[in-house]
């Protein structure tokens, strides 16, 4: 009888969760997205889309790159993938680490770094002028399709590797043995039984890598300069530079569409694909290189994989304690505090840094309070086992992650044409990087929260323990680790946002983040712009890789969704 009184007090309690998180969707969310559908439905704004050949070549490119794109990391992850689910070596914890660095690297960093070693005055060029005695760079990759897919594969191998690599490592080699028993050569083995037990997990890596392909922003922005414009570039073009916010409108349109689509295509074919395996634990699976072939190629692939991990953030680092005659300087670092006569900033670069410092640690306090009710909301339905309360669950859940769907540029520009009153605010940037961060912290704490037995908090219960006093003393020292998880996840998030601040953020405002100013020096001309570029991509990225490190050190036995 107190059990369900208890309950009965959690249910009439939703309504009040449920409240601030589903009001700051609908404002933030909702209200911005439907704006931007009224905009686009313009005669004229959809007629150009479909009439003027440079935005079909537009559309065309998107699509054709991110599928480049996406081949191209499946040939250099499979291998890696394989590696990962099948041997067992030394420094195997420390390189499955380093792979997903790379990943969790704002675009920013990203474009900084890649330009930091492939640029003309990059290590790889200098050392290839000097050793075969060239005058001018052999390599000339900036502004080319070759460094924005390399960059691409660069970002998103870790996923191949944990996706198909976390897949493979659970399959029974019991049975590509028996086949190879039966006279089967190891590559019809794999091609007629590894192969289609992996086509769930290659299928659905595909599909997320495409997804982040297609939705790319800053690489394509800062590394494909004007040469080369997908529907995010083109969106923030057409507003910023050309003040067509119809035309910008309807080009987002076309992105929502698209992204929620393939958003829906890969939680239906999750669903479909769902079978019962013959799943081994990994470590059962794992071997030791036996011959000298498999040590051979084991030390090739663990070499290959570092150096196209680490080459182009420790070319970042290098370039940025070098000045422009190749000797020893920290004087990017120490021209930070200060602004120049001629930069391209309205305040030192030092202050962008402590702006970003302050926006990441106000979103980790909002989305936190956000994600955990809304958490807290989402795994009350299971608890209770009502079929009304799983119906609740089964449209909520998929209508609080509808944000990680949608694009940072495009939540931006739906930010400035809906919150024009907003624009001189700093307010502006902390909700849209709150709405960024808030689904990654709503999927870090369900997994946990799910994971609590209800009877605990009957028990409290049963001892007069009020509702409150449960979530108090029961929930939270449990979820702390995983709310230190996700709290980490949203600081970073928000140091690296670059989508939707660079719309929010004006040229002249006091309030602009250090991944705008990285962008905007790496946009001029000139030593010091890209040294101070370096320095601060530098700085972001060590903040980055220290989060990333925290984040695995205190995850819940690898428990979370991301």
């Amino acid at each position: 009888m107190h059990n369900n009184s208890f309950w009965q007090k959690q249910a009439r309690r939703w309504p009040v969760i449920l409240l601030l998180p589903l009001l700051f969707l609908l404002i933030f969310f909702f209200y911005p997205l439907g704006n931007i559908f009224r905009l686009s439905l313009t005669a004229e704004a959809l007629g150009e889309l479909v009439i003027r050949p440079s935005f079909r070549s537009v559309i065309w490119f998107t699509v054709w790159q991110a599928a480049l794109s996406t081949g191209l990391t499946l040939l250099l992850g499979l291998p890696a993938a394989y590696l990962f689910a099948r041997y067992d070596f030394r420094g195997k914890t420390v390189l499955r680490a380093l792979t997903t660095i790379p990943f969790v690297m704002p675009t920013v960093v990203v474009a900084a770094a890649f330009r930091a070693l492939l640029g003309a005055n990059g290590p790889l060029n200098q050392l290839l002028m000097a050793g075969f005695s060239l005058e001018t760079p052999p390599i000339q990759l900036d502004q080319t399709l070759t460094i924005i897919v390399l960059a691409h594969v660069f970002y998103n191998v870790t996923v191949v590797v944990r996706l198909v690599g976390g897949f493979w490592g659970n399959l029974n080699p019991r049975l590509v043995e028996a086949a190879q028993t039966l006279g089967a050569s190891p590559r019809r083995a794999f091609m007629e039984i590894t192969l289609p037990l992996l086509r769930p997990s290659l299928i659905s890596a595909s599909l997320l890598i495409y997804l982040f392909t297609f939705t790319s922003f800053g690489v394509v922005l800062i590394l494909g300069g004007p040469s080369f414009s997908t529907i995010e570039t083109e969106i923030y073009r057409q507003y910023i530079t050309f003040l067509r916010p119809d035309v910008a409108a309807a080009l987002s349109l076309l992105q929502i569409v698209f992204t929620f689509g393939l958003m829906s295509v890969y939680a239906r074919w999750q669903q479909q694909t769902a079978v019962s395996l013959d799943f081994r634990p990994q470590q059962s699976t794992l071997r030791k290189a036996a011959t000298v072939g498999e040590k051979v190629a084991l030390s090739s692939m663990v070499v290959g994989l570092l150096l196209f991990l680490l080459t182009p953030l420790l070319a970042l680092v290098w370039q940025s304690l070098l000045d422009r005659d190749g000797q020893f300087t920290l004087a990017y670092y120490q021209a930070l505090p200060t602004l120049r006569r001629d930069s391209v900033l309205f305040v030192p670069p030092l202050v962008a840094l402590r702006n970003s410092l302050g926006y990441a640690l106000l979103t980790v306090a909002v989305a936190g309070v956000l994600g955990l009710l809304t958490a807290t909301l989402l795994i009350r339905p299971l608890q209770l086992g009502s079929g009304q309360a799983s119906r609740w669950r089964k449209w909520l859940d998929p209508l609080f992650m509808l944000p990680l769907g949608a694009s940072a540029v495009t939540l931006g520009f739906g930010y400035v044409v809906t919150f024009r009153w907003l624009r001189t605010s700093p307010l502006l940037v902390l909700i849209a990087h709150v709405l960024v961060a808030f689904p990654f912290v709503v999927r870090t704490l369900i997994p946990v929260l799910q994971g609590i037995k209800p009877s605990l908090r009957e028990a409290a219960a049963v001892l007069g323990a009020s509702p409150a006093r449960v979530w108090r003393e029961v929930d939270l020292p449990i979820v702390g680790r995983a709310l230190l998880v996700a709290s980490v996840f949203a600081f970073t998030v928000s140091m690296g946002e670059f989508g939707a601040t660079s719309f929010i953020v004006r040229p002249n405002s006091g309030y602009l983040t250090i991944p705008i100013a990285i962008e905007r020096f790496l946009g001029q001309p000139g030593a010091l712009n890209l040294g101070q570029a370096l320095a601060m991509s530098t700085i972001l990225m060590l903040v980055t890789a220290v989060g990333f490190i925290a984040i695995e050190r205190f995850r819940v036995a690898d428990i979370g969704e991301f």
